[in-house]
């Protein structure tokens, strides 16, 4: 049974979060985890930014995708305005940082993200969003603004009892690096992405 393992305060470049460490067992070294911002008010709709891991983006800086500047946007707006970030340790879209370089290794042959995936004999996208509703609902989490650009995202909270009362778009500009996954993006997994 996922429950709450430990929970700390944690000062950041954008202010003061609380984090919680979400698993089903405390041994767990890769815990799911939720930022709070110090100023959230659970008794209104809360802000909340589900966001897979994602190393080389986050850690590395890599411009091949946009995750490390949706997490830092998505830190800044939540401490401005309050909310959480549902941080799901999904790497490369659940296939793990060892496949997902793989996935980088043909794609630097010419295939997209997509391609890289299925020729790996993995899917498109492996992710389930489930966990992030079920940490909502240990939080008491009743309703919800979503930063997203992905309606997957937006479907696993309309298929549970939290209200999704609006989408908040989180939009990054392409890089000349990027912009292709960008497009297949919108193409392929229908995110709604309008500057590209």
């Amino acid at each position: 049974m996922l429950t709450i393992q430990a929970q700390s305060k944690i000062p950041t470049d954008y202010g003061l979060f609380t984090i919680y460490a979400f698993s089903e067992n405390e041994k767990d070294w890769s815990p799911h985890l939720v930022l709070v911002a110090e100023n959230t008010d659970y008794k209104k709709t809360v802000n909340v930014r589900f966001h897979s891991e994602c190393i080389t983006g986050e850690v590395f800086h890599s411009k091949k995708c946009e995750c490390g500047q949706q997490l830092d946007a998505a830190m800044k707006y939540m401490s401005e305005k309050g909310g959480m970030i549902v941080y799901l340790r999904q790497e490369g879209r659940n296939i793990g940082i060892i496949n997902k370089l793989k996935a980088y290794a043909l794609q630097e042959q010419g295939l997209d993200t997509v391609e890289a995936n299925l020729r790996l004999g993995l899917p498109a996208d492996g992710r389930s969003f489930d966990v992030a509703v079920e940490m909502l609902n240990l939080l008491d989490v009743k309703e919800i603004n979503m930063l997203t650009n992905n309606p997957d995202k937006m479907k696993s909270v309309e298929n549970s009892r939290i209200i999704l009362k609006s989408r908040i778009p989180l939009e990054i500009d392409s890089n000349e690096i990027n912009a292709g996954y960008l497009v297949k993006k919108k193409d392929y997994f229908g995110h709604f992405l309008e500057k590209i």
